[in-house]
């Protein structure tokens, strides 16, 4: 893509003209990463992008979908948020599991079986109808508004704050690591399902990827700062936005897996690019 699409796409966007930063030390070696993948399999490939929420992990999929789609590469840019269970699905595990299970995100608030579908879809001949998730209405919108998408495709780039995650031990579940855990989950019986669901129909999902890259927070403190500002920026938008103790709250229920992630995931995944606070690459 050259340059004048770079301007395009930071416009679209809404970017920060440091953007330019990160297309050129991430999003163009992704892309290229994900052709030679193609290249060498000689049929699909599918990328993973694990990155704490505000990490950029979906602009960063989106422009390099567009850097491929310029090299000739039929791509798709899924996000696993898509694939949230209904919100009526989730009642229904808040009342016979767990209260907090209401809360989408943590892995067992996903539907990983229409989402291993779409990826096994994507690289068969046909058509696939993507699903869209609106968070405003926290539902799947109508079918009708899905995107259908010719297949097979030659690059997926699946992206999700959990994409590629592996379970804890379960001996490190005992001990409450926030406020939320030690109040509301005082058993250990939502954060042990969630990690039940991580070790167990996640895995199989996760098993289709062919490259998995990780955007790298230097803290948890640095993500709950980036959620701050995505909901500052709402506020001064009048787009509601939650304050403070809402904010510490729902990123408590996204602590322990990111911690986890950060600990764990650098030491086996295939690229690590590491962010510093304003989101920029490490070169």
């Amino acid at each position: 893509m050259n340059e004048i699409d770079l301007d395009r796409f930071i416009a679209e966007e809404g970017l920060p003209d440091s953007f330019r930063r990160t297309a050129e030390l991430v999003c163009e070696p992704l892309a290229a990463r994900a052709q030679r993948r193609r290249i060498d399999r000689k049929r699909c490939a599918v990328i993973g992008l694990c990155g704490a929420q505000g990490s950029g992990k979906s602009t960063v999929a989106k422009y390099a979908a567009r850097l491929l789609e310029a090299r000739g590469m039929r791509t798709v840019a899924l996000s696993l948020d898509d694939f949230y269970l209904t919100h009526d699905a989730r009642q229904r595990l808040a009342r016979e599991i767990h209260p907090l299970l209401a809360v989408r995100g943590p892995p067992g608030t996903h539907d990983v079986g229409m989402a291993g579908a779409a990826l096994d879809q994507l690289r068969s001949k046909g058509k696939v109808a993507l699903p869209r998730f609106d968070k405003a209405t926290d539902n799947r919108t109508p079918r009708g508004t899905w995107t259908t998408v010719a297949s097979p495709v030659d690059v997926v780039l699946l992206e999700g704050w959990c994409v590629g995650a592996v379970s804890q031990g379960r001996a490190a579940l005992a001990t409450s690591i926030n406020d939320l855990e030690r109040d509301e989950d005082p058993k250990a019986i939502w954060r042990t399902y969630v990690n039940d669901q991580l070790d167990g129909p996640y895995q199989p999902l996760f098993a289709r990827l062919h490259d998995l890259i990780l955007l790298e927070a230097r803290s948890f403190e640095v993500v709950a700062g980036w959620r701050a500002e995505q909901e500052a920026k709402l506020r001064a938008r009048g787009l509601g936005g939650m304050d403070e103790a809402e904010i510490a709250r729902f990123v408590a229920h996204y602590e322990r897996l990111t911690r986890w992630i950060l600990a764990e995931m650098p030491g086996r995944a295939d690229w690590v690019v590491t962010l510093d606070a304003d989101r920029q690459p490490y070169a």
